[in-house]
């Protein structure tokens, strides 16, 4: 039985960590807390929350909703030179689904251990990241510094689940036109060693189902053309080609995940009894192609995967991503100069690589800006959608400081010869 004094003496504990807590690891705990985690995530928890902010910091706080229900969040700097292309900071909200019994802490507590490791959903992915700009941006206004260029933290939904509703809607809009951006930063990875991981670009993503028809029959009889015969010559191509790319990646060094193709057989469908041939089979699966890829030619080939397995295969896209825009890691390109400047400066290891899955970034890449993808944490398993998520304070910590010079930098690029 807990002592009657119990209830009160844990409340007390909570008051005084928070008041020993440096404030800016506090609001990344408050932030954790709101459910925002599909199927139904808390935006409005998420909107309350950014409007605090944007009233303690002074900032102009712009509310869009293109699909209902799905708000986009835009706090603004103004900065001294309102005519120059902004700086867009992008972040997400929305988090993965947990399986609680695998968390060894409530997964929307933020619980701090002795370490400094805080664990909750999205302590990566990404909600670090919208906190680390905040507080590099308060960090920056209580010095009394103005920026020559605006600087707008957008906030959007949906991330997790396609953009669809989210980014995707948002660029194609009057309301993104008119923040005038020339460049963004949005999320990127954990990185185990000291260096930083930094994306330029990122995958295609291609979802579809391979459906095969074929003759039914009963089950102890050698039936010709069946849909499982078709759809295993199609699964096979495809996984001959799974196993080749496997080996490039594993044969040259130089190549990173985000260089090949990954193949995965996701789904399996079809069947009504146990000693009944099917007359229909599916197969689906999970592609990310790199920015390198001939779209069409690949396309072209996945066709002909269907045709030579057999009349009546084809193909159902669930998802077929033809962007393939990338940003200029080039050493004469202004703004990843001043990208790379501050980090040199802070003696950080950079290692620019294809994003090995899909953000927004995509998006906003395609709109015209270009974007790269970084989080600021070395040093650090990547955990992203994994049990027990976490990030150290103190990568945190040093993840603002980043922030505050790459912002910085990043807003101060002089006027490019298109704003003259």
């Amino acid at each position: 039985m807990q002592s009657a004094g119990g209830p009160r003496n844990v409340t007390d504990k909570v008051k005084k960590e928070l008041a020993e807590e440096h404030p800016s690891t506090a609001l990344f705990r408050e932030y954790l807390r709101i459910r925002s985690m599909h199927p139904e995530p808390d935006y409005d928890g998420i909107v309350n929350f950014l409007e605090k902010v944007a009233s303690e910091l002074d900032l102009k706080c712009q509310k869009l909703e293109f699909s209902k229900g799905r708000v986009i969040t835009i706090l603004t700097w103004e900065g001294t030179s309102p005519h120059l292309k902004s700086i867009v900071l992008n972040s997400h909200s929305d988090v993965v689904p947990v399986f609680e019994e695998h968390w060894n802490t409530d997964p929307f507590a933020a619980h701090k251990d002795e370490e400094g490791n805080i664990y909750a959903r999205g302590a990566q992915d990404m909600k670090c990241v919208t906190i680390q700009y905040i507080e590099a941006i308060r960090k920056l206004k209580a010095e009394g510094k103005r920026l020559p260029r605006t600087v707008h933290l957008t906030v959007v939904p949906d991330e997790e689940i396609g953009g669809y509703k989210g980014m995707e809607i948002f660029v194609k809009q009057p309301e993104f036109r008119a923040l005038n951006a020339g460049f963004a930063l949005d999320e990127g990875l954990a990185n185990p060693s000291d260096q930083f991981t930094v994306f330029y670009g990122e995958k295609c993503i291609w979802w579809f189902t391979v459906h095969s028809v074929g003759s039914p029959g009963h089950g102890s009889r050698f039936i010709e053309n069946t849909a499982a015969a078709k759809l295993f010559k199609v699964i096979n191509s495809l996984m001959e080609f799974r196993e080749q790319e496997k080996q490039r990646l594993e044969s040259d060094p130089r190549l990173t995940l985000g260089d090949v193709t990954t193949v995965n057989l996701t789904k399996l469908g079809g069947g009504v009894a146990y000693n009944v041939i099917p007359s229909e089979l599916t197969a689906t699966f999970d592609l990310r192609i790199p920015p390198t890829m001939d779209l069409k030619a690949f396309g072209d080939k996945l066709q002909n995967w269907c045709r030579s397995a057999g009349e009546e295969v084809t193909l159902e896209f669930h998802q077929k991503s033809m962007l393939q825009k990338v940003t200029s890691t080039d050493e004469s390109d202004p703004w990843w100069k001043a990208f790379r400047a501050p980090c040199r400066e802070l003696n950080l290891s950079l290692k620019p690589e294809i994003f090995p899955a899909a953000t927004d970034s995509r998006y906003i890449r395609e709109a015209g800006v270009p974007a790269i993808g970084f989080s600021p944490m070395n040093r650090t398993p990547i955990l992203l959608h994994d049990h027990n998520e976490y990030l150290n304070e103190q990568v945190f910590l040093t993840g603002i400081d980043i922030y505050t010079r790459i912002i910085t930098s990043l807003a101060s690029v002089d006027p490019l010869p298109d704003e003259c």
